[in-house]
C-alpha cells in the first residue's frame, strides 16, 4: 500500500498541466512539512478534482470519512483504514465503499512516494523514495468524499473533504521494494499527465475508468533512491532533508534481500 508521499516542488507547476485550474485552497500548507506526508496522521493536503466543469485545486484530509459510521469519534478512528483504496474493488466489488464513491475521482499531486523494503535479519526496513522520471510533479489517482462533520470540541457543523489514494498490484520494481507486510507487492497508481486529466473528466466512461485503473507504469519510467528513516522524530545525522539520498551500509541490490556483509561472512567458512 502507500502511506507516505512527498511534495517537494512548487504547487504552481500544476498550472502548467492544468491551465484553467481554479485555486480554491482554503489554506497554504507548510512546504517543509510536505517533504514527508504520512497518511496515518490524516493530514490536510492538496487535491485536484472537478467542480462546475473545471478542475480545482483544494484542500482535503487524507483518509476517507466512512459515512456509514454515525458516531463522530469512531468515524474519525475508522479513517485510518480508508487511506488507500484497492483498484480492483472500485468497479467490480459492488459491496465496497469504493464502488459507492467511484465517480468522486480526484488527483493527489506529489513529487514522489516513499516505500519500505525488508532486508533479512535487519530490525528496521529501508525507506526508498520513488519518483517518475522526466517530471518534478506527477499525480496519483484517488477518490474523495464530501460530508458534513460535527466538530467534537465545539459541536459546530463543518463541511469537510477527505480522500483516499488508489493502489494496484506492483510492477517488478515496486514488488522488489515493497517486499513484506500484509499488503506487500502493492504500489500507487502511477499515471502520466494526460491520463491524470482523463481521470477527473466527469464524462469519462466506465471503460475509460477501467483503463486507468488497469494501467501499470513501466519500470524504466521510475527512478528510486534510498533515504534515511522517515518516520518518527529521529533526525538525519547529516541534517539534510528527508527526501535526500542516504546510503545504507551492506544494502544488497534489489532482488536479493540478504545483506552484503552476511554473504561475505558466509564465504569465509
Amino acid at each position: 500500500m502507500c502511506y507516505d508521499v512527498s511534495f517537494h516542488t512548487n504547487i504552481q507547476l500544476t498550472l502548467d498541466i492544468f491551465p484553467n485550474l481554479q485555486d480554491n485552497r482554503q489554506m497554504e500548507l507548510n512546504s517543509d512539512a510536505l517533504i514527508h506526508v504520512e497518511g496515518h496522521a490524516l493530514p490536510l493536503y492538496y487535491v485536484i478534482n472537478t467542480k462546475d466543469g473545471a478542475p480545482q485545486l483544494t484542500n482535503m484530509e487524507w483518509g476517507v470519512t466512512p459515512l456509514y459510521v454515525k458516531d463522530p469519534k469512531e468515524r474519525k478512528a475508522r479513517r485510518s483504514g480508508m487511506i488507500n483504496a484497492r483498484s480492483e474493488r472500485i468497479l467490480d466489488d459492488h459491496k465496497s465503499y469504493w464502488y459507492r464513491i467511484r465517480n468522486n475521482r480526484c488527483l493527489i499531486p506529489v513529487s514522489g512516494i516513499f516505500e519500505h523494503r525488508q532486508i533479512n535479519g535487519w530490525k528496521n526496513k529501508v525507506p526508498y523514495l520513488v519518483q517518475m522520471k522526466e517530471t518534478p510533479l506527477f499525480f496519483l489517482p484517488g477518490l474523495y468524499q464530501e460530508s458534513t462533520e460535527v466538530d467534537t470540541a465545539t459541536g459546530e457543523l463543518l463541511q469537510a473533504g477527505t480522500y483516499t489514494l488508489i493502489t494496484r498490484p506492483a510492477n517488478e520494481l515496486m514488488a522488489q521494494i515493497h517486499n513484506s507486510g500484509e499488503n506487500k507487492h502493492r504500489m500507487p497508481l502511477f499515471v502520466h499527465h494526460e491520463m491524470a486529466k482523463q481521470w477527473i473528466d466527469p464524462e469519462l466512461s466506465e471503460a475509460g475508468v477501467r483503463e486507468v485503473l488497469n494501467y501499470e507504469i513501466p519500470v524504466d519510467e521510475l527512478r528510486y533512491n534510498t533515504v534515511y528513516t522517515i518516520r518518527g522524530a529521529k533526525l538525519r545525522p547529516d541534517h539534510k532533508e528527508k527526501d535526500t539520498h542516504w546510503e545504507w551500509q551492506a544494502l544488497p541490490p534489489l532482488g536479493n534481500d540478504t545483506p552484503l556483509n552476511a554473504r561475505t561472512q558466509q564465504s569465509l567458512f
